[in-house]
């Protein structure tokens, strides 16, 4: 069971633990598309596109510790879809399947209406049944999809688009 935790806007301090966060994904080739583990330094201008009341990134604490971290990016530059944000999820290794990624997603629906966003989409690769199954359970549905777009190891990967208007 997870303890009392805390849904924070992050701040600076807190992107070394957001990507040791992400850094556990990458060996499995499940999460994202990067092949070798990331940098603090490599993530600044990332973090800087990131503000409270556009694109929020959340932390969630457990006594003060970081363990979790959800991200509302831009879809896409051009300003027509400003109305649509992509969501990415991380979750420590040791908490995840404890619902965390529910937490998240409950709230992020909340807040779109606070933050003018109407639909959110998640990129997920399409081997990664836990994510997309999350997304599905709540109203996500299948958007698009790029067919062996990615190549993990010498794996063509699908990359599935999921989406929800908000």
């Amino acid at each position: 069971m997870l303890q009392p935790y805390e849904i924070v806007h992050a701040v600076r301090e807190d992107l070394e633990s957001i990507v040791e966060i992400y850094n556990t994904t990458v060996a499995g080739r499940m999460v994202t598309a990067d092949l070798e583990p990331v940098t603090v330094e490599s993530r600044v201008k990332w973090f800087d596109e990131h503000s409270e009341n556009g694109r929020p990134l959340w932390v969630m604490k457990v006594a003060d510790e970081i363990i979790a971290w959800l991200s509302f990016s831009a879809f896409h530059s051009r300003s027509a879809y400003d109305a649509t944000a992509e969501i990415s999820i991380y979750i420590s290794p040791e908490y995840r399947s404890q619902g965390i990624g529910s937490i998240f997603i409950q709230e992020a629906i909340q807040e779109c209406p606070r933050l003018n966003i109407h639909n959110i989409v998640g990129l997920v690769f399409g081997h990664n049944e836990p994510s997309l199954a999350l997304l599905r359970k709540f109203g996500f549905e299948q958007w698009g999809l790029l067919p062996r777009v990615a190549i993990l190891d010498g794996v063509e990967r699908d990359l599935v688009i999921m989406g929800r208007r908000v």
